[in-house]
Parts: structure tokens; C-alpha cells; sequence
């Protein structure tokens, strides 16, 4: 009698442990309507944030249209922006010294906008450092400092965040101050790099060179020939100041409107790839009715 208790004792674990085995099976109908429930729920709020960024752009391609003549007469003194072509662009126009500005968002759900800029300042960084030349950012957007702090981190000296777009000349202004702050005037240029408007589809990266004012010798912004009644140093830095305002607000027209069909697109794709996924849910159900009915 003893060792027929003993084997029992023995194969009762082995027997309890292989009931309590978690067997993985198909969600049920229950689960499969609330994930449905719960895409649908997401798909109104992406289709929604699509028509909020219709309507504003129209409003910001509408500013964007009045900036370009504002600042037309900033072009005379500076160099026509330049395109960023991906990571392929030299840079060889950059002077020794820049202090790079690159202008990404606070907001996010608005494709690579930020992803793009950021990757041009790390290889214009990168590129510059390559041919013996110093370069140091000023981040303008919270999205940005977050992507370039693990990029770049040593060569930034300042950001500014919560920076609402598409933004105004007084704020242009005033991150124009910021800029003198850090020591504008003793860079060889200011480079704006920035989302430049094409279409509600498409926008392209370009840099924009803002150098300084000088009083003597030969140079597309010479102001040798030039009176002053006023203190020239102080009147070449207020010139200096406003010439960097005027191009900052118009990198802020254009790029809150690249922003903004960014975010169109992307809310667009998001609303399609949500009823992509109500429909495999859908055929999922009707499939688990049919399994179970027959």
C-alpha cells in the first residue's frame, strides 16, 4: 500500500502543473469590437486634426505671401537661400565662423519636419568641422534641442522653446535680441536653416547666409561709402539686428506653412492607415463568426 501513495504523491505535481498550462487563443468578439470601437474613436480625431490643418494653412500660405515682398529687401544685402539636398550638400559657401540657426516646432504629429532639420545641422556641424571651420547652434523649437542635444550637444550655446508659430514680427524682434546676446556680431555669418513652402504636398530644406555688416574694403554688404551721425558701431549693430529679425520672420512664414501641410499629410495618412485596420478587424470577426457557427 505504501508505494502506490508514493507514486500518487509523485505524479499529482506533474499532473496539476500541466492543467494550469495558459493555452494562447484567438481574441474574442468582444475583444476585436473594442479594438474596432477604439480605431474608429482615433480615426475621427486624425480626420478632424486634417481639416484644422487645412483651414490654417490657408491662412499661413495667405502670410507667407505677404512676408516674401517684406523681405525682399534683406535679399540685396544677403545671398538667395540655399537647398539642403539631403545629406549631399557641401556647404562650401559657409564661412571659418557660423552660428547655425536651425527653426523646428514645439508640436509634434507633424511628420519629419523636425527629423529633417535636425539631420541637416548635424552634417552641416559635421561638415564644417571637417574643413578646419567652427560652428555653434542656436536651437529655435523644443522638438529640435531634444534631437540635437544627442547630435550636437557641445556645440550648443543656446534655445528657445515655446515658440508659437507661425509667430510675428515682435517675436522675430525679440529672437533677433537673443542672437545679438549670443554674440552675433563676432560670427563671420548667421545661418538660418528652415522648412521652405512649395506646395500643400511638399517642402524642402534650405539655409539662408546673413553676414555681417562691415565699414571698409570690398564686400556685398560694405557700408564704407556710408555717413552715420549716430556712433557707427551702434548703428551697425541695430542694422545688423533688424536685417536678422526681417529674415527670421520670414523663415517663420515659411515655415509654419511647410508645418502645417506636414501635419495635413500626416494626419491624412493616419486616418487611411486607421480604416485599413477596421477593416482586417472586421474580416477578423466575420471570420470568428464562421469558424464558430460551423
Amino acid at each position: 500500500m505504501a508505494p502506490t501513495l508514493m507514486a500518487a504523491r509523485r505524479v499529482a505535481p506533474r499532473a496539476f502543473g500541466t492543467a494550469t498550462q495558459q493555452v494562447r487563443g484567438m481574441a474574442t468578439e468582444k475583444q476585436i469590437f473594442n479594438q474596432i470601437n477604439a480605431t474608429k474613436n482615433i480615426q475621427k480625431i486624425t480626420s478632424s486634426m486634417k481639416m484644422v490643418s487645412a483651414a490654417k494653412l490657408k491662412g499661413d500660405e495667405t502670410r507667407l505671401t505677404k512676408a516674401i515682398p517684406f523681405n525682399q529687401w534683406s535679399f540685396a544685402l544677403c545671398p538667395e537661400p540655399v537647398e539642403v539636398e539631403d545629406a549631399t550638400c557641401p556647404y562650401d559657401d559657409l564661412p571659418q565662423k557660423s552660428l547655425l540657426v536651425p527653426f523646428t516646432s514645439d508640436k509634434g504629429l507633424c511628420g519629419g519636419i523636425n527629423s529633417f532639420i535636425s539631420r541637416a545641422t548635424r552634417e552641416c556641424v559635421k561638415k564644417l568641422h571637417a574643413a578646419g571651420k567652427e560652428a555653434d547652434v542656436v536651437v529655435i523649437g523644443d522638438k529640435g534641442r531634444g534631437q540635437m542635444r544627442r547630435f550636437v550637444p557641445d556645440q550648443i550655446v543656446r534655445s528657445a522653446t515655446e515658440v508659437v508659430a507661425p509667430g510675428t514680427f515682435s517675436l522675430a524682434s525679440a529672437l533677433a535680441a537673443e542672437l545679438m546676446a549670443a554674440g552675433a556680431m563676432e560670427y563671420d555669418a548667421v545661418v538660418l536653416i528652415y522648412n521652405s513652402y512649395v506646395n500643400a504636398a511638399v517642402y524642402k530644406q534650405k539655409y539662408k547666409i546673413v553676414p555681417p555688416f562691415v565699414f571698409e574694403g570690398e564686400s556685398e554688404v560694405s557700408l564704407s561709402t556710408y555717413d552715420f551721425d549716430s556712433d557707427k558701431d551702434e548703428a551697425m549693430a541695430d542694422l545688423y539686428e533688424f536685417m536678422l529679425a526681417s529674415q527670421i520672420f520670414h523663415s517663420f512664414m515659411d515655415g509654419a506653412a511647410a508645418e502645417q501641410s506636414s501635419r495635413m499629410t500626416a494626419m491624412e495618412n493616419a486616418s487611411k492607415n486607421a480604416g485599413e485596420m477596421i477593416d482586417s478587424l472586421t474580416l477578423r470577426g466575420l471570420a470568428n463568426n464562421h469558424n464558430r457557427v460551423w
